[in-house]
């Protein structure tokens, strides 16, 4: 039993923003209130939230463990303050069936650091031909909700409509990765910047697409649809249209589509290569008002390890993508907390409440109240510090934010009552 002591205690699930104690006994919060007897761990002038939950992982095992495993990644995710994540299909083989997602599910156990959810491919070998079973991954130990052929789009209107019509009898969620799949033969966003560096263009357009279609899908189907990393203006506001009409929709933003542009590709630096691109100001500008009106609703950091010999390529040549998960709550604060685009309640609510809802983990999220699991983050909001990519804990160091300085880091993790982050440092037990 312990108490964390004096802190700000944060919870949008429950409205609550106010000095409190914590008091946590085996694997629940069990008092909150002020002035708690017991041993303490002195959380003055932190913040005290429900654990960060990451709907948009990839933890590359198996079959990529150069890249990262799901031991790295699980300790990269409690070191950014996370205690859920869901680690997307693109393994190899891929997680399309009830032995490869159960197999994530009891490592990240065995691990013990996060709360691994795999979320299991919408198609057989994610080739997009013909559905992966299901219902298969839904009824195995893993009982996977989350389906998605990430890194690809659903090819056709025809396997999205039957993947929808499949999940909404068991109440599950489809995943896009919004490209048309005609046009992904570019490099960067189709702009200015791509048209002065000859490099090849990927359009807004594309997405706006995919969006559009997979809206019209799940309006006709009733089914759930949530789209991962959004990066346009036209697809946040068919979004915002989508939700007005009652679609059961939702989406999902990364941190570094926040605070990056196309602008950075200028170096030609292969870290700022990922998919969807970095766009233009106008479509972050965009963003930023889809998550200050409600229309996103969560943040994830589509982590995606490479190791250093895949990113040491010509821009044209190297992978997408960005790892993220030790850095997504200093971008949070330090570019939509701190400009006031949005409290810091509404930042804990994208971070935690909203992606636990969406994946349906009812012991992640919050409220911090008596009775709930002690699943939390303590973070110290002014802590400034400069990322440094060699120092991350993540096995892959392709990270667009190295050098930057950042406002806002995790002191402790907290898994079911114990430490899996301490002082900011792993805890071993």
């Amino acid at each position: 039993m312990f108490v964390l002591k004096g802190g700000r205690v944060v919870d949008p699930a429950s409205g609550v923003d106010r000095q409190l104690d914590v008091r946590i006994d085996g694997d629940q919060v069990v008092e909150v209130g002020s002035s708690l007897d017991g041993k303490g761990v002195d959380c003055r002038g932190a913040i005290v939230a429900p654990g960060f939950v990451d709907l948009h992982v990839h933890f590359r095992e198996p079959g990529g463990e150069d890249a990262e495993t799901i031991e790295s990644g699980s300790r990269a995710a409690a070191m950014g303050g996370y205690t859920a994540v869901c680690p997307m299909p693109n393994t190899d083989p891929p997680q399309d069936n009830a032995a490869v997602v159960d197999y994530v599910w009891r490592r990240g156990r065995e691990v013990g650091l996060v709360d691994v959810y795999p979320t299991g491919a919408v198609s057989a070998g994610r080739r997009g031909e013909a559905l992966a079973p299901m219902r298969e991954m839904y009824n195995s130990v893993a009982r996977v909700r989350m389906f998605s052929d990430d890194g690809d789009p659903v090819p056709t209107a025809r396997l999205m409509r039957r993947a929808l019509e499949y999940v909404s009898a068991i109440d599950g969620v489809i995943i896009e990765h919004a490209e048309d799949p005609s046009l992904r033969d570019g490099q960067m966003h189709e702009g200015d910047v791509s048209a002065v560096l000859g490099l090849a263009g990927l359009p807004a357009a594309s997405e706006e697409i995919c969006v559009v279609r997979d809206i019209a899908l799940a309006r006709m189907t009733g089914a759930r649809l949530h789209i991962a990393h959004i990066s346009t203006a036209e697809a946040v506001d068919a979004v915002r249209r989508a939700k007005a009409e009652g679609i059961r929709i939702t989406c999902e933003v990364t941190p570094h589509h926040l605070a990056l542009t196309d602008e950075a590709v200028r170096t030609f630096d292969a870290n700022f290569k990922v998919a969807p691109p970095l766009r233009s100001q106008r479509h972050v500008d965009a963003l930023k008002e889809g998550i200050a009106n409600g229309t996103i609703d969560a943040i994830a950091t589509d982590h995606a390890p490479h190791p250093a010999h895949a990113k040491d390529k010509e821009f044209d040549y190297a992978p997408c993508g960005m790892v993220g998960l030790e850095t997504a709550l200093g971008v949070v604060l330090t570019e939509l907390v701190d400009p006031g685009i949005i409290t810091l309640e509404r930042a804990m609510d994208m971070l935690s409440v909203a992606p636990a809802t969406i994946l349906g983990a009812p012991d992640h999220g919050g409220p911090v109240a008596p009775g709930h699991p002690a699943n939390l983050v303590v973070f110290d909001p002014e802590e400034t510090w400069t990322v440094d990519a060699m120092a991350l804990t993540s096995r892959s160091r392709n990270t667009p934010f190295s050098g930057r300085k950042l406002r806002g880091r995790v002191i402790h993790t907290i898994l079911r009552g114990e430490f899996s982050v301490r002082d900011g440092e792993i805890d071993h037990g």
